[in-house]
């Protein structure tokens, strides 16, 4: 009677074990995005889609730079940092979600952009749309995703110059040096793949290669 009640315990143990194995197997892993709508601005239009676990994912359009009128369109995938990613969505959990709106609703300030957040897990979703917020976890993950989004942007423009214009590499990649002095970029490696076609490339002449270098070595020793 004992052997058959043990068994009968093994049993069920065993299901539940099962049971949550393939539950956090199929469990979608959570989504944060962040988009960014400004006419006037450069890039006009972002979106940056960072989940839980795995690639982020980075897509923009508009003009170049802010004193060209090409305009072009950019992908890239790229890893982020596990501290960063964690940042993001502590300040995602403290914002409640986006489960609630999160603009200031106050008229008469400037227009700095519609921005819209989005979060989404198995079991909550949210979604807001702001140009300002007084809520300082969502100032702070605005500001957070510019810094960003600037990274990547110049990733895009330094893969545009590296087809079209290779002699204006060098002086991209020295304001990239001077902006992350000044912090204000962040997770530069998530660019590594367009800085090493750069270092790479033998027709780019050994400067501009030895500042990208400097770049990827200066942000892994951070």
């Amino acid at each position: 009677m004992a052997r058959s009640f043990q068994t009968a315990c093994l049993l069920i143990v065993s299901v539940f074990t099962v049971v949550s194995l393939v539950y956090s197997q199929t469990d979608p892993a959570a989504v944060f995005t962040f988009t960014l709508d400004f006419p006037t601005s450069q890039p006009e239009h972002y979106a940056i889609r960072v989940p839980s676990e795995g690639l982020g994912h980075y897509q923009s359009s508009g003009r170049i730079s802010a004193d060209s009128d090409d305009t072009d369109s950019f992908d890239l995938d790229f890893p982020l940092t596990a501290e960063t990613r964690q940042k993001m969505f502590d300040l995602v959990a403290k914002a409640g979600y986006f489960q609630k709106s999160v603009d200031s609703h106050h008229k008469g300030l400037a227009f700095t952009g519609k921005k819209t957040v989005t979060y989404k897990d198995a079991r909550r979703s949210g979604e807001s749309t702001y140009n300002y917020s007084g809520i300082q976890s969502v100032e702070d993950l605005t500001g957070l995703m510019q810094a960003l989004s600037a990274t990547l942007e110049f990733g895009h423009r330094l893969q545009y110059d590296l087809r079209y214009q290779k002699l204006a590499l060098d002086e991209e990649l020295k304001r990239m040096e001077q902006m992350a002095r000044e912090n204000q970029l962040i997770e530069v490696p998530a660019v590594r793949s367009i800085l090493d076609q750069i270092i790479a490339d033998p027709t780019v002449i050994n400067v501009t290669r030895g500042r990208a270098q400097r770049l990827l070595d200066q942000s892994s020793a951070h």
